[in-house]
């Protein structure tokens, strides 16, 4: 599902090309292809309140199936379609469907996975997500324009077999009442050794806070819920102000403005991806070992560093400066911004959605995350635009890179360190009752 999440995130950028080309069987203008890329985000806002609703009433498991089988239908929409409304109806049902994964996904990880290796496992929802957008910039640009979603369908139909037979997480059958289902469900995902522990944890960290209010205004009141929120705001809105959705939806746009000597930009495009990928395996084997804050530090500053680069690269040539022998300084910058933005900021937040929210109120944190993210990436997406058509690609990127370098001062004074920590032990540090 994260595979075609990922291929529906990166379409648009080998898509608007083609839409805008004369060999295209759906022709549109400039401004009607940029809004491929909001329609995607607008759906994610409208899914959020059946989101924060279904997640807790059907379950996790049931959730991710639903999100699976809207965005099977959103590519089969496309495969079909004929005009651009049926486009932009189908870019909103996969923005749904895939809100719909990311709060779903993240809390089915978290509840499932020993503490040791819970990390290692989110960060895979990321992996998988790269696998997707490297699979668009392999055959977005070559193949015909029905292949894509071909092959997104089929491995959503993957998907919902394999994952129909898995069983719901034990936390969320323990918190709804079914113990014995719980129990099934910790043996399966557990050793049959660790059932009792596993069982008695479980049944007091929720204990505990069934205690605690869990309401939209509680969220905002209770201080360790308050605290959770405040720091996966700033994460998820610094996510997208360092301009990843832009550069995946506009790789080969920005390539091709760029004007580099060296490179292709498709062929530039499919090794930013490839780099990502590889960023994305390796942080996930040390998310871990190292920990969340620091590769969120480092992570920011490489990133700000690496916007900068661009911002400047496309100063001098918009100056009318001589730049064709420094056309490889682009290239440069994106690949390194796609292994130091992944490595840390690409992928650390969502380890830490998974595990800083308590289980009363994750879906509705987890949602409302969700939402400052979808937000965020409209407001982020349209600002690009504004900026980019009235004074210069240039200026965007560097706002972009202010605000990766102001993201690492928030980490080092207000993000605490989850690693190798139980959730019932990350709501007490929350708390301020332990370290």
């Amino acid at each position: 599902m994260a595979i075609s999440d990922g291929m529906t995130v990166g379409w648009t950028s080998p898509m608007i090309p083609y839409f805008l080309s004369e060999k295209s069987h759906i022709r549109m203008t400039i401004h009607e292809a940029e809004w491929l890329e909001t329609w995607l985000l607008m759906g994610s806002v409208i899914g959020l309140p059946f989101t924060a609703y279904l997640v807790n009433k059907i379950g996790r498991k049931r959730s991710l199936l639903l999100a699976s089988a809207l965005l099977a239908i959103s590519w089969m929409i496309v495969i079909f379609a004929k005009d651009v409304t049926v486009i932009y109806a189908s870019r909103v049902i996969a923005g749904i469907g895939g809100d719909m994964a990311f709060v779903a996904a993240p809390c089915y990880i978290a509840e499932i996975a020993d503490q040791k290796i819970r990390g290692f496992l989110s960060s895979i929802i990321y992996l998988m997500m790269l696998t997707g957008i490297l699979i668009i910039y392999t055959t977005g640009p070559f193949l015909p324009y029905y292949v894509p979603p071909i092959i997104g369908t089929c491995l959503l139909v993957v998907e919902l077999v394999v994952f129909s037979m898995l069983p719901e997480t034990p936390y969320y059958l323990l918190f709804s009442g079914q113990e014995e289902a719980a129990i099934k469900s910790i043996k399966f995902y557990r050793s049959s050794d660790s059932v009792e522990k596993e069982l008695v944890d479980i049944k007091t960290a929720i204990e505990r806070q069934k205690t605690e209010k869990g309401g939209v205004k509680d969220i905002l009141t209770v201080k360790s819920y308050r605290k959770s929120l405040l720091i996966m705001t700033v994460l998820n809105a610094a996510q997208q102000f360092s301009s990843i959705n832009i550069i995946l939806m506009n790789m080969h746009q920005i390539l091709e403005s760029a004007g580099s000597i060296y490179l292709e930009p498709s062929l530039t495009a499919i090794i930013f991806a490839a780099i990502m990928f590889l960023a994305s395996g390796l942080a996930s084997g040390t998310v871990d070992k190292f920990g969340r804050k620091k590769l969120l530090y480092f992570s920011s500053v490489l990133t700000g560093i690496c916007l900068l680069t661009l911002a400047i690269y496309f100063h001098i040539k918009n100056a009318g400066y001589e730049y064709k022998h420094v056309s490889w300084l682009p290239l440069v910058a994106v690949m390194v911004y796609a292994l130091v933005f992944k490595y840390g900021l690409g992928m650390v937040p969502i380890v830490i959605t998974a595990e800083i929210f308590a289980t009363k109120i994750k879906t509705l944190g987890m949602a409302l995350v969700d939402g400052v993210y979808d937000f965020s990436a409209i407001i982020a997406i349209m600002l690009y635009n504004y900026l980019k058509d009235s004074y210069g690609i240039h200026i965007p990127f560097y706002l972009f890179s202010a605000c990766s370098f102001l993201t690492s001062f928030y980490v080092i004074f207000f993000i605490p360190e989850t690693k190798g920590k139980t959730l019932d032990q990350i709501q007490l540090m929350l708390e301020g009752k332990h370290k």
